[in-house]
């Protein structure tokens, strides 16, 4: 039970009942439960803190009307106070008191009692304060990764550790790793790749240069980089956080760091590649509060997402969603897994690995190195007495036999597939040698999607097209009904690329009867996705058009990713 959970419950503010409700519903909408507390006035934020601080052995305070002077903000880094959504409110040479809004984790303590070699005491306040004054005291952040840079940079001369470090020794490399700036700076990297919504972080390192970036909304930004000396102890440090072996630089590895970013909860996958000039190291992000898992907010056509709202309450069949990587597919199957998780329905997945976490649904992850290979596992399935099975990804003959077979028994299968279009995945599994009468008679639709990127807001402009751009994507000047286009004109809040966030675009391939015969006669993708059309599928370029024509995207785009 959450720590919060357990205050209110050992003071009688709420029962056990209630406190189980509330852990179910934080993770429904993707809040923290102290959110929901002041949110459902279970208690006002200001009886919340208190009750916070006994529990901490500590004070509340009202740090709007305090006066902090600038000598005591000097105390910790703006990385810090950002990375820990901490303020510090008092300091001396030994020790600094830091204001918080929510309960302290202990390694988070001691993680900021090593980086700052001082004892550290932590006070309550109200969160609209504590951002207040980060944000008033610490500005932009671009100036704190400048500094960090700094920092490193006087570490390399002053910090024997830092300067003496060798890449073949593993000790001192260990403690290049372990050394507070390393850790500040590595800290800076993972805050801002979360602020700023970013899926993957790249730290590539090669002979005379060194790589850090960022890829938000599916283009890839840098950040400024320190010295390629500090590489292998950046890398390491990320190592050591993923549990992975820093002695280990000639085979790729894989790992995972669970973390606490600016107040939310966050997981990394994190893969090691050897190169020729040191280790490069992708962090894919999975910021479980950055993505709504409502089928409603997946920004599906209503006609579609009708469709298969009705779809996927029969009692058996296979449902596929297809795309590129990064296309969003998994999250558009855990949409539609949460709809239809009910008391009286068992739900079963197996991933690899595993991206969220849902209670109510058995998950399973994939590990091919352990011997648990999807199909394994799918037999297993079938023992477990499942309503629904979901498969992270059908890649062989063997997963879609038992697919089809599970299907053909009684149950609804949800899977994805990597191919271009909503017919494609027809012929894919036609060319893995499934037999089409089988894969006729159990397939109940294909959902194709894409994301494209979605013009800022705050430097949308519109313009008139022009005859060429509305040869491009095939439409007439009637068909557009003199409607605007819009483009971004590129500004700060989008880094001057003109596009801020994303959505999808999808099409929706229902089997119908034709279709299933067309399946029975190993027709093409052409043919079927012809025929699909003809029967009312609206492809993702043309769901793409309109997404256009509403103003969300641009031409660029929609003709870039259909």
């Amino acid at each position: 039970m959450d720590q919060i959970l357990q205050i209110l419950v050992q003071n009688g503010y709420i029962d056990d009942d209630s406190a189980k409700d509330l852990q179910d519903l934080a993770k429904t909408e993707s809040k923290t439960v102290r959110q929901l507390v002041i949110d459902q006035e279970i208690l006002s934020e200001d009886d919340l803190l208190a009750a916070m601080a006994a529990y901490q052995d500590t004070e509340a305070i009202d740090l709007g009307g305090m006066t902090i002077e600038t000598e005591v903000t000097e105390a910790i880094p703006a990385s810090t106070a950002r990375m820990y959504n901490v303020f510090p409110v008092a300091a001396d040479d030994s020790s600094v008191t830091l204001a918080t809004f929510d309960l302290v984790d202990p390694r988070i303590s001691d993680e900021m009692l090593f980086t700052l070699s001082k004892e550290v005491r932590f006070v309550f306040a109200r969160e609209s304060d504590v951002m207040a004054r980060i944000s008033q005291y610490y500005g932009d952040s671009n100036e704190s990764v400048a500094d960090m840079i700094k920092a490193l940079g006087e570490g390399m001369s002053d910090d024997e550790g830092l300067s003496g470090a060798n890449a073949n020794d593993i000790a001192s490399m260990e403690s290049a790793a372990n050394s507070s700036a390393i850790i500040r700076f590595v800290n800076l990297v993972l805050y801002q790749g979360v602020v700023d919504r970013a899926a993957d972080i790249h730290i590539e390192p090669f002979e005379n240069d060194f790589k850090i970036r960022y890829r938000v909304d599916g283009a890839l930004y840098e950040m400024k980089a320190p010295d390629v000396k500090m590489a292998p102890a950046i890398i390491s440090r990320i190592k050591i956080l993923a549990n992975l072996n820093i002695s280990e630089r000639r085979v790729p590895q894989d790992g995972r760091i669970a973390l606490t970013v600016a107040g939310r909860p966050v997981d990394l996958r994190v893969s090691c590649l050897p190169t020729a000039h040191g280790e490069s190291v992708v962090m894919r992000i999975l910021d479980q509060s950055a993505t709504s898992l409502d089928l409603e907010n997946v920004g599906l056509p209503e006609d579609v997402y009708e469709q298969i709202t009705m779809d996927v309450e029969k009692p058996n069949g296979i449902f596929i969603v297809t795309g590129p990587t990064g296309s969003g597919k998994t999250t558009t199957l855990y949409s539609i897994l949460r709809r239809i998780n009910q008391i009286d329905t068992k739900l079963l997945t197996a991933e690899e690995p595993v991206e969220y976490n849902v209670d109510g649904i058995v998950q399973v992850p994939i590990d091919p190195r352990a011997g648990n290979t999807f199909a394994k596992v799918l037999r297993a399935f079938l023992r477990q007495d499942p309503d629904v099975m979901m498969i992270g990804e059908i890649r062989d003959l063997e997963t879609a036999e038992i697919a089809i077979q599970a299907a053909l028994t009684g149950h609804f299968v949800f899977s994805t597939l990597h191919t271009n279009d909503a017919a494609g995945a027809v012929t894919r599994f036609v060319d893995m040698n499934v037999a089409p009468y089988l894969l006729s008679s159990t397939l109940e639709g294909v959902l194709g999607q894409r994301l494209v990127r979605t013009c800022c807001a705050e430097c949308k402009q519109a313009y008139e097209p022009d005859d060429e751009t509305l040869e491009r994507i095939e439409m007439t000047r009637d068909q557009i009904g003199g409607r605007p286009f819009y483009f971004g004109k590129g500004c700060k809040t989008c880094n001057g690329t003109g596009y801020k966030g994303r959505k999808g675009v999808f099409e929706y391939l229902r089997i119908s009867n034709p279709l299933r015969e067309l399946i029975n006669n190993r027709a093409p993708t052409l043919i079927i996705r012809e025929k699909a059309r003809e029967l009312g599928m609206r492809t993702m370029r043309e769901d793409g058009i309109r997404s256009i024509l509403d103003g969300y995207t641009t031409v660029d785009e929609v003709l870039r990713y259909t």
